[in-house]
């Protein structure tokens, strides 16, 4: 299938996503890599990951048009060898996303909801957020949380937050796509932070440029 999204959600702020319908081969002949990018792809014994991680780097190359190197930190946070752009990357079941920018910080989660949520919400829901009741909406609230809270995490650097006292979402109206405010806090922060989220075909993206 491909590429799914290539758009300009807001200014400086590029939104890829790609199907994952290809098998291994297919998608690593859409992108030539290094000796050191050969080994870490076969250094994974799991074949879905490995079709992940080549996802990843094919929907790069379609959204800046060239090939980049992504490179991690201690924290597991990719950077673009060449700094070229800010890079935030998420994938669950067939579906991988990349959100970049030149000058903003960026996060971007996205979960395929496959799950009953409900019964590990206690560990990122706290007292101040409100969740619906209603059980047709309930799981699909709380899949929008934990997206956001997701997100948040990335554009936040990964430093010692705990998704329940240092995140908190405001309460919002569910729709099939919004916008929700995120707010990171503990005794020297209080950074607030405008989400944007959809819903399609069973999946939550949750992102977020700043």
């Amino acid at each position: 299938m491909g590429i799914l999204k290539n758009e300009q959600v807001a200014e400086d702020c590029l939104l890829g996503m790609w199907e994952i319908k290809e098998d291994f081969n297919t998608l690593y002949s859409k992108i030539k890599l290094n000796k050191e990018e050969i080994s870490t792809l076969e250094s994974y014994k799991n074949y879905s990951r490995k079709v992940e991680w080549l996802s990843v780097r094919v929907l790069l190359k379609e959204l800046i048009g060239k090939k980049s190197k992504i490179i991690y930190n201690e924290e597991h946070k990719p950077f673009l060898k060449d700094n070229s752009y800010n890079i935030s990357i998420s994938h669950s079941n067939r579906l991988t996303s990349v959100l970049l920018s030149k000058h903003k910080k960026v996060g971007i989660d996205l979960e395929y909801m496959s799950h009953r949520i409900k019964g590990i919400s206690h560990k990122f829901i706290n007292d101040q957020e409100v969740i619906l009741q209603d059980p047709a909406s309930e799981s699909l609230h709380l899949y929008v949380h934990w997206c956001a809270k997701e997100a948040l995490y990335k554009i936040c650097d990964k430093n010692n937050i705990n998704f329940k006292t240092n995140l908190t979402i405001r309460p919002f109206l569910l729709e099939s796509r919004g916008l929700i405010t995120g707010i990171h806090h503990d005794e020297n922060i209080h950074d607030e932070y405008t989400l944007s989220y959809f819903i399609q075909d069973n999946y939550v993206t949750v992102y977020c440029c700043k």
